[in-house]
């Protein structure tokens, strides 16, 4: 396996917003309800020439993080930093600021109010359940005597509160199979797409599991075609499976019920990687993000930009339907503080996922950011 592709532990999120009935009310007429208080619809916030992408993280203690993690009941024992044990709290004290304008604050009860009925799907691997537990936990601080309810199957959890949050699990978007011969990765074929399309919003990720070899690789064989082998590059059948989902993207969501918005941006795209090592922070001898607890200063990072942004946007320049980039790559590898490390359930070391409260909270404030901005 190319060790280049073992460096980086991407993961690539689309977010495909579905549904136009929502935001699609004058925002100076309509009241809504959210539990027994009126909430009221906040006018659009004006389009910005800002890049919300490109910026600093700035230490904030007044107004960070934005809820009591030991508050939240939605956050697996994987992500729960605190609870287990970590020492330090100036990770959960940073906030995104991006140059040259400020980044909307996240208003749970806002949020609720305009998507409700709605549902919210996040489909992906362990860092999309990070992601989705990030937005229950903002959710419930906001409205925390809402009535939740929850429901699970063999793929999805479903949380609602008045808005359905659903994460949805797959390693790979598209499909593996048990066959004859064993477990068969498909890269030409996607089964899911019909409940993919019955969310409203989705937010898909997929990487992590991508270069992954030896016991930890959940299949025995790749297929393209009529063509079995036994395994292949892991760019070029990340490329391949990218492609697959990009054709569906094309051919089966409908992009006209997203007239509300008028740069017309139905996808967002987004790029973590985690650390395994110090070099690319300039921190010699660090082999892990165990004991790190501030972020990297400045607004660039030392190791670069990982080479599967190349195939992304190489897949992405096929895509006949409207592209948006949400590109939090480097705000995140910034963060190299914000992993669990060793606070974490398993008491393992993991620099590939985040605490929670803490950075996921900003990927979903970017998230709201690019649903109400015009």
């Amino acid at each position: 396996m190319d060790s280049g592709v073992q460096r980086f532990c991407l993961f690539l999120s689309i977010a495909i917003f579905l549904s136009s009935s929502v935001l699609c009310l004058q925002a100076n007429s309509v009241d809504f309800h959210v539990n027994a208080g009126k909430v009221k619809y906040l006018r659009k916030p004006k389009k910005t020439t800002c890049n919300l992408y490109q910026g600093t993280w700035v230490y904030d203690p007044l107004t960070f993080p934005l809820y009591d993690s030991a508050t939240c009941p939605f956050i697996r024992k994987e992500y729960d930093c605190l609870k287990y044990g970590r020492p330090d709290h100036f990770y959960l004290h940073y906030k995104w600021k991006p140059t040259g304008c400020d980044l909307p604050r996240f208003n749970g009860r806002e949020f609720l109010a305009r998507f409700r009925g709605k549902k919210i799907m996040y489909v992906g691997d362990s860092v999309s359940v990070n992601h989705f537990e990030s937005l229950l936990c903002l959710l419930h601080s906001a409205v925390p005597d809402l009535r939740v309810t929850s429901k699970s199957t063999n793929t999805t959890l479903t949380v609602t509160f008045r808005v359905s949050i659903v994460m949805f699990l797959t390693h790979y978007l598209i499909d593996i199979e048990e066959e004859k011969i064993g477990r068969v990765l498909k890269l030409d074929s996607l089964k899911s797409g019909d409940i993919w399309k019955k969310a409203d919003v989705l937010i898909f990720n997929t990487w992590l599991w991508w270069y992954r070899g030896g016991s930890k690789q959940p299949w025995d064989y790749v297929q393209e075609g009529d063509t079995i082998i036994k395994d292949m590059d892991r760019m070029a059948a990340f490329r391949k499976g990218l492609t697959t989902w990009a054709k569906w993207v094309d051919s089966d969501v409908d992009t006209t019920k997203t007239s509300l918005f008028p740069r017309n941006f139905p996808f967002s795209l987004q790029f973590i990687s985690c650390y395994v090592s110090g070099k690319d922070w300039n921190e010699t001898g660090v082999t892990n993000c165990g004991k790190e607890t501030k972020p990297l200063s400045g607004s660039v990072y030392p190791g670069g930009s990982p080479s599967t942004l190349n195939v992304v946007e190489d897949v992405l320049s096929s895509i006949k339907k409207p592209v948006h980039l949400l590109n939090i790559t480097t705000l995140s590898q910034l963060r190299k503080d914000a992993h669990p490390s060793s606070y974490n359930g398993f008491k393992a070391m993991d620099c590939t996922h985040w605490c929670i409260a803490g950075v996921p909270d900003t990927w979903n404030e970017l998230l709201y950011a690019a649903l109400i901005l015009d």
